[in-house]
This record gives structure tokens, C-alpha cells and sequence, in this order.
């Protein structure tokens, strides 16, 4: 057993709307107690000054990519894990769109052997969650087979990708609302998209790129909303990027529909402004909003009207990225950077409190799964700065724009 006594820390505690300075004994990773001055404790306890460290629940990302199987060139199993785990992630879901997708049992198995075979290396990774495809090899025309799915370990049903189809969609709801996974879909109009990579307004004008109009991502959230109003079965609504989807999803959880949101952390950091560089490490799917977009979305975390913050850790090869924005291929890693960046950039400025931040990042996305809040706790120091390069960032690929960059606080393991 390991005691850790942790003097005056910040001790958060989003589901109790704790945020206050106290003592803290941690046990085997997990509260023991806590209190304004605690006396006594196991003769084996290691004492620590707890000032300027926050201890708080261990971090869930909802999804991200894995590149194995298929591309373990630019990610492993056992990469992506201990890149979450030194961000401080503790639950950990993925994508569906590996090669080969996993749309049936045998390959949850494959990936289950996988993580055990990682788990026997380092037993402290985190915990992995497996999202089971909507449709056979997340094509968008034919569903999976769910009910083999649903016999096996899967945490729920996303392609990862948009499905384009209302008439499917609206069969899917029928079909799963029996069952108690849950359902993930991400609201996009590919045809209303275009080739845009750029959200549609003056500064994507002003750049030269190419542009997708918000309403090809809210008039599918429309769709959406309009097909859970009549079936009933709940949904989770990913990779949220615009402030009118913000406003319709605002209006449906205030009509008492059974929906979740999501947004990435870097929706809530870049605007189609930070785009004037052209980075390729900013081209994403859905593309950076405008500032009003990054606005609400940051408005929303901050109310609760959109539930979590996803990751979206999707690595990519270093050769692969060094191309033209337009041409670049989309998603960009950051399990272990997001966290002390989101820090930084929003809750130092005030945009949103620590529990807020806390909340999206820790139980609310456990909610989302429908799952316990994490009882595995972290220690995070906002005030050490580290670089992020090949020696300190434990994912293969580095496709980021902090890449050789000061990142601004650390996660301790516990």
C-alpha cells in the first residue's frame, strides 16, 4: 500500500463543487481523507508540500484515434496510452475507424489482446474503452452487426465519421433504443462541406481557403435533434464547432431531450484567425470556427450545455503533415498536452473555472458514457514548464503545434 500526504494542496472535486486548499491523504491512488489539517496517518506515509499542485479526478477523453491496428508506424496501443496517462487521462476511448474497423466482435478482441499485452508492460496504464462501428467498415451504408457487437465489450456505437443517411439513422435509433450502450453521431452535411477547410466567413476569405458554411454542420445537428425528438433514444452529438449548433442544442436540452454534446479542446483554443499561418497542424475536421463559434462553444462548457471535452487524438506521420494546409491530412495529438494548455488558455484568463474545465474533462464525459465518475486521482503542478519534443512526448508522432514549444505545467503519477 502507498500513502501520500499531501500538505495544503488545491483539492478539486467537480461532482461535489469542491475547489478549496486542505490536506489530503491519497491512498493507492484513491482519497483516503481529507481535511484542514490532517494529524494522523499510516507510519509509511510520504509527506509532500501540496502548494501550487492541484489534486483532482483522473482525466476521460471520450474519444481519439488509434493507428493500431493498421498505422503503428505513427501509433501504438501502448503509445497512445502512455501519452493519455502522463497527460493524466485515466479513461481512455477509441475510434471505430482502425484498418481494419472494428465493426464486429473479433476485432474488439484483437484490441482487447492488445491492451492486455500493454497492461503487462505497464500495469498503471489507463483504462481503454472501444467505441463498435454504427456501420460495416464505417461506410455509412449498411449497419454493422450490433447485436454482435453489443455481446462483447464495447462502450457504445459511433462510426467516428458522419453518417450521411436520415432514412439509416432514423432505423439506427429505432433499433438500439432497447439497449443501454451509447450512441455517438457526429452532425455533418459532407455535401453542404464541400472541400472547405476553413469555416465559411472573412477571415477564410481573406486567407484564400476554401470554406464549408456553418450550416453543414447544424442543419445536420437538425436532422439529428428532430430524429431523437421522435424515436427517443438518447444520442451523443461529437466534435460540436459552430455557435448556431450550440444554440439548437441549447433549445433541445431546455425542450427535455435526451442528448449530450461534445466539442475538441482545440475548438475551444483556435479560431479561423489562427489560421493565418497555415499550419497544417490546425487543419481539422470539423475546421476551426470563427471567433464567435470558439466564443459560444467556450460559453457553452462554461453552462453545461455542452457536456465534455474530447481530445480527438488522431497522430499523423511527420512526412505526412509537411505538405500544404489544404492538402494536410486532418487531426493533430494532444493527451498529453491538452490538459495544462487548457489550463493556461482558459482557466487562468477566467473564460472558465478550474471545476468547470475539470467537469468537461473528468465526470461529465464519464456521464456520457453512462459510467461512474473517475475515483483515481492526479496531481498536477500548473507552474512547471517542460518542452515538448521527441524525448518528452511519448506519442510516435508529433504532429502538434506545440511541437518544440514550452508547455505550461506537468502531471505527476501518483
Amino acid at each position: 500500500m502507498s500513502s501520500l500526504l499531501l500538505r495544503q494542496v488545491r483539492f478539486l472535486d467537480p461532482v461535489a463543487g469542491l475547489d478549496k486548499i486542505t490536506d489530503a491523504l491519497v491512498v493507492d491512488g484513491q482519497i483516503g481523507q481529507v481535511a484542514d489539517r490532517i494529524a494522523e496517518f499510516p507510519a509509511n506515509t510520504k509527506e509532500q508540500d501540496g502548494r501550487n499542485l492541484v489534486l483532482a479526478p483522473g482525466l476521460v477523453d471520450l474519444y481519439s484515434h488509434s493507428s493500431e491496428p493498421g498505422a503503428e508506424e505513427q501509433e501504438t496501443i501502448i503509445s497512445l496510452l502512455r501519452s493519455a496517462q502522463a497527460g493524466g487521462f485515466v479513461e481512455v476511448g477509441i475510434l471505430p475507424n482502425t484498418q481494419p474497423p472494428i465493426d464486429n466482435a473479433a476485432i474488439v478482441s484483437r484490441i482487447q489482446e492488445l491492451y492486455q499485452q500493454a497492461v503487462a508492460e505497464l500495469v498503471t496504464l489507463p483504462r481503454l474503452h472501444i467505441w463498435g462501428a454504427i456501420t460495416q467498415g464505417c461506410a455509412g451504408e449498411q449497419l454493422a452487426n450490433l447485436q454482435d457487437l453489443t455481446n462483447s465489450t464495447v462502450v457504445g456505437f459511433t462510426d467516428g465519421r458522419a453518417v450521411q443517411n436520415p432514412q439509416l439513422l432514423h432505423h439506427l435509433l429505432e433499433y438500439l433504443q432497447p439497449y443501454s450502450q451509447p450512441l455517438m453521431l457526429w452532425p455533418l452535411d459532407r455535401q453542404l462541406a464541400g472541400i472547405g477547410v476553413a469555416r465559411q466567413g472573412s477571415a477564410a476569405l481573406r486567407l484564400g481557403l476554401a470554406s464549408s458554411p456553418a450550416s453543414s454542420e447544424s442543419s445536420a445537428v437538425a436532422t439529428i435533434l428532430e430524429l431523437v425528438a421522435a424515436v427517443g433514444t438518447p444520442v451523443h452529438l461529437m466534435r460540436i464547432s459552430t455557435e448556431r449548433s450550440v444554440q439548437l442544442i441549447t433549445a433541445a436540452k431546455q425542450a427535455g431531450l435526451p442528448i449530450t454534446a461534445s466539442t475538441t479542446w482545440l475548438h475551444l483554443l483556435g479560431d479561423t484567425e489562427t489560421l493565418a499561418n497555415y499550419d497544417p497542424n490546425w487543419r481539422l475536421d470539423p475546421p476551426l470556427g470563427n471567433v464567435t463559434d470558439r466564443q459560444a462553444l467556450t460559453q457553452a462548457v462554461a453552462s453545461g450545455v455542452i457536456d465534455a471535452i474530447a481530445i480527438d487524438h488522431h497522430a499523423h506521420a511527420y512526412e505526412d503533415k509537411k505538405v500544404a494546409f489544404a492538402s494536410a491530412p486532418t487531426g493533430a495529438i494532444g493527451l498529453q498536452i491538452a490538459l495544462p494548455i487548457l489550463w493556461e488558455q482558459l482557466v487562468q484568463p477566467g473564460q472558465l473555472t478550474a471545476l468547470q474545465l475539470w467537469s468537461a474533462l473528468s465526470n461529465k464525459p464519464a456521464q456520457c458514457w453512462r459510467r461512474p465518475a473517475p475515483s483515481t486521482m492526479i496531481l498536477f503542478d500548473p507552474t512547471t514548464n517542460w518542452e515538448a519534443n521527441a524525448i518528452n512526448l511519448l506519442s510516435r508522432s508529433y504532429n502538434t503545434s506545440w511541437w518544440e514549444k514550452s508547455i505550461p505545467g506537468q502531471v505527476r503519477i501518483l
